[in-house]
């Protein structure tokens, strides 16, 4: 526990710039850990999408319409994250 409060310490008396540095850090390192569920989701819906449409094919249609759906809610999700580790610097 002393450690943390001594790097707490240091970093203040470091000024701004020492800040800045962290939080970059802290947010890259956490968009890094949000792109994980979106490149899940997106193999998850194309492997069931794939095993659907070997399932029925005259369903093609809607299933691949579903697909593009699920892919962009996905891919909405990395683009917050994204988004977050600029806005929360």
């Amino acid at each position: 526990m002393s450690a943390a409060l001594e790097f707490a310490n240091n970093l203040a008396a470091a000024g701004d710039s020492a800040k800045t540095t962290l939080v970059g850090n802290v947010a890259s390192v956490g968009y890094g850990l949000a792109a994980i569920g979106p490149g899940v989701g997106v193999g998850i819906i194309f492997g069931n999408g794939t095993q659907a449409l070997a399932r029925q094919p005259e369903a093609a249609g809607l299933i691949r319409t579903n697909q593009i759906m699920g892919f962009a809610f996905c891919e909405a999700l990395a683009l917050i994250g994204i988004v977050m580790g600029f806005v929360y610097q």
